[in-house]
């Protein structure tokens, strides 16, 4: 069953014909040792074991060797945005450390690519957009600064649907970086908005890459393009240092190759806000890779859609046989199924309540954000179009964003009621059959109601369709269930094995 969502139907099917651009220019290595053309696709755990050996390999030969595949690769993919000149001193310095005996934790030389929303010193964060192309953030978001105390080289930005997909052009596509296309198949659905980091990480262009998503940002293009994309309960992680949309439903989130990986990166990345509201109850401290142990799905008890109910009528939900493959896996490894009735809660207001938070928060972001050419939408939109003319509109969601109306006030108890009937929706089952998680296929739109509930969910690759593209399963539950959806994903991902590279070379 699909259901289509008004602003996200919009901007998913987006077909316009746009201009692209070439890939960042990326200077010749210098000399470094070989690396194995395997290395690519190793773990975080392989990459930390051939670095702990005597004259193995080193993270300057890491930042090297990922570096010349983007300059070789990446011309045809798009992907990757931005790189960051000082990431081979970064990495030097932490070879030295090793070296001398101090080693910050797994992540210790591992390179990593950010969304181009997430504000990185030195480098532009644009969301994709020329109009924000200017100045440098003067400073790191919060959670890069987590990253870089755990030992992480910044290896660049990715590319993405531009402003998030609130510009209006297909998914993928920005006016900065050119159409992402998908590793598997150059024509192949990309998804958005985090494309170019579900894409890199897809490609063998980096282990690791921090995605950002207000309502399928992460979870969409991870699945599409066959990655492990965790979207956090919103709150979990600090979003300052990020170019918004809706406080009330961003959060970035970690994107890698697999569960554990993504596991990794959250303990890196977790810090909360004081001063965010959304953070109040937030766990930390919290060790996700704990509960990723052989067995992990033994007496799991997992709730997966039979049926849905939408404006007060039950369909019947028609799973796809990789989705009936899933639930087998589950079955094998000793989880207990059980069917659900999935209540999609009334989204009819949701664009409404969404567009106009991102006019107010845009709006404030670019006023405060120094050195970029405008400082309001309206200035974005008018900079556009003498830019890129305007007979055909590139800008259609812009524009419905700058008109939104609703005021702060009237957004709050409209968002208020919709969000705990978006929560109930997820909480009810759970609560009823007493589940440890829900398990669907991701294209049912389950991860709609999901985000907009501000709920976390996971997508892991369940193999591959017909046609030869990957298929996922996804995973979600109640706030803060983090680490036992992790360990549900892995258990699941290590019994079926359902990863597939891209042939793309």
């Amino acid at each position: 069953m699909t259901v289509a969502y008004g602003i996200y139907s919009m901007i998913r099917q987006a077909a316009q014909t746009l201009p692209a651009q070439t890939s960042p220019v990326v200077e010749t290595p210098m000399a470094a040792k070989p690396v194995a053309p395997e290395t690519a696709y190793a773990s975080v755990r392989e990459l930390g074991e051939q670095m702990a050996r005597p004259h193995g390999l080193t993270a300057v030969d890491l930042v090297n060797f990922l570096q010349e595949r983007i300059r070789t690769l990446d011309p045809q993919l798009c992907s990757v945005i931005e790189l960051n000149p000082e990431a081979l001193e970064v990495a030097r310095e932490l070879d030295r450390e090793r070296v001398s005996g101090k080693v910050r934790g797994p992540l210790h030389g591992v390179p990593i690519l950010l969304k181009d929303t997430i504000e990185t010193t030195g480098m532009q964060t644009s969301a994709g957009a020329f109009g924000l192309v200017g100045a440098a953030a003067g400073k790191n978001a919060a959670l890069v600064d987590y990253l870089i105390k755990q030992g992480v080289v910044i290896l660049g930005k990715t590319n993405m649907s531009e402003l998030a997909g609130f510009r209006g052009g297909p998914d993928g596509w920005s006016s900065r970086g050119g159409q992402t296309l998908n590793p598997h198949r150059a024509g192949a659905d990309v998804g958005g908005s985090s494309s170019g980091s579900a894409a890199a990480i897809a490609a063998g262009l980096a282990p690791l890459a921090v995605g950002a998503e207000t309502n399928g940002s992460i979870i969409v293009p991870a699945a599409l393009n066959g990655v492990v994309g965790l979207k956090p309960s919103v709150g979990l992680l600090d979003r300052n240092g990020i170019i918004p949309a809706s406080r009330r439903q961003d959060t970035p989130g970690p994107m890698a190759r697999s569960v554990y990986d993504v596991a990794l990166m959250l303990n890196a990345m977790s810090g909360s806000d004081p001063g965010d509201p959304e953070s109040l109850g937030a766990p930390q401290g919290i060790d996700y890779t704990k509960l990723l142990v052989p067995g992990a799905l033994k007496g799991k008890r997992i709730g997966y859609p039979a049926t849905f109910t939408f404006n007060g009528e039950s369909l019947p939900v028609d799973n796809s046989p990789q989705f009936s493959k899933t639930l087998e896996v589950l079955r094998e490894q000793g989880a207990s199924l059980l069917p659900i009735n999935l209540r999609l809660a009334d989204a009819s207001r949701y664009d409404e309540l969404l567009l106009s938070d991102v006019r107010e928060e845009l709006n404030a972001y670019l006023a405060k954000r120094p050195g970029l050419p405008v400082t309001s939408l309206a200035e974005l939109i008018t900079f556009n179009e003498t830019r890129d003319g305007s007979e055909t509109d590139h800008q259609s969601v812009l524009k419905k964003v700058n008109a939104a109306t609703l005021t702060p006030q009237q957004r709050k108890t409209l968002w208020d009621a919709l969000i705990q009937d978006f929560r109930s929706s997820v909480d009810d089952p759970i609560k009823e059959k007493n589940l440890h998680a829900i398990v669907s296929d991701y294209d049912t739109n389950s991860y709609f109601g999901v985000a907009a509930a501000g709920y976390p969910g996971v997508t892991v690759p369940s193999g591959a369709s017909e046609d030869g593209l990957p298929t996922s399963a996804y995973f979600f539950g109640t706030r803060w269930s983090e680490p036992t959806l992790l360990a549900v994903a892995y258990g699941y991902e290590q019994a079926a094995q359902a990863g597939v590279n891209p042939s793309f070379k």
